[in-house]
């Protein structure tokens, strides 16, 4: 039985993108409806989103402006593709908000899960796909991409810190919910990984 929800999670560099795509074909290969999205973005309010994150931001702002996306994507594609029976597969969801502006911004991480859990009603993924990559090879993988919001431009230190957060929060999850993958390796065994993951 193929996991309804699929979320990719990674620090920056971490192929989530290219995993996803990957992941989502091999699925439609067997006949499946899949729905491939990410965050922020996924509508056309998630898209001004995304532009807005490129400013400046304080924390809050910055955790509120990725809510208000992540609300619009649930209620407008996620929801209603879940609800009729498709593959939700999607690039960053909850998890990126508690380790990029809990873990590495230093906000309350309860807050964030209690407005995290208003802005989603409360949907979780069923199998989020951890590519775990060291930051600084990440980093130098994104060198130069003008499209970086600003939380992809920020110090090595912070990046240090939403690894560390994304391994908390493996630690913490149900078993069997979380899947760790190391993204150093060929882009093809990674998708093949990803593939071998989701059919346990």
């Amino acid at each position: 039985m193929t996991p309804a929800f699929i979320v990719f999670e990674g620090g920056e560099g971490s192929g989530k993108s290219t995993a996803a795509a990957a992941l989502a074909d091999a699925l439609r290969s067997r006949g499946q409806e899949v729905l491939l999205t990410r965050e922020p973005g996924g509508t056309p309010a998630g898209e001004l989103v995304r532009t807005l994150l490129h400013e400046p931001l304080s924390p809050w702002a910055e955790a509120f402006a990725f809510l208000a996306a992540r609300a619009q994507l649930v209620a407008e594609v996620i929801r209603p593709a879940l609800d009729r029976g498709a593959v939700v597969v999607c690039d960053r969801f909850s998890a990126s908000t508690f380790a990029y502006q809990g873990y590495a911004r230093g906000l309350d991480l309860g807050t964030l899960r209690i407005a995290n859990n208003a802005a989603t009603l409360g949907l979780e993924p069923t199998l989020t796909i951890f590519l775990d990559i060291g930051p600084e090879v990440g980093l130098r993988r994104k060198l130069g991409e003008a499209e970086a919001i600003r939380t992809g431009l920020e110090t090595l230190e912070f990046h240090r810190k939403v690894r560390a957060g994304y391994e908390a929060l493996m630690s913490e999850a149900p078993p069997g919910s979380w899947v760790k993958i190391d993204a150093t390796l060929p882009l093809g065994d990674v998708a093949e990984a990803v593939v071998r993951a989701v059919a346990m």
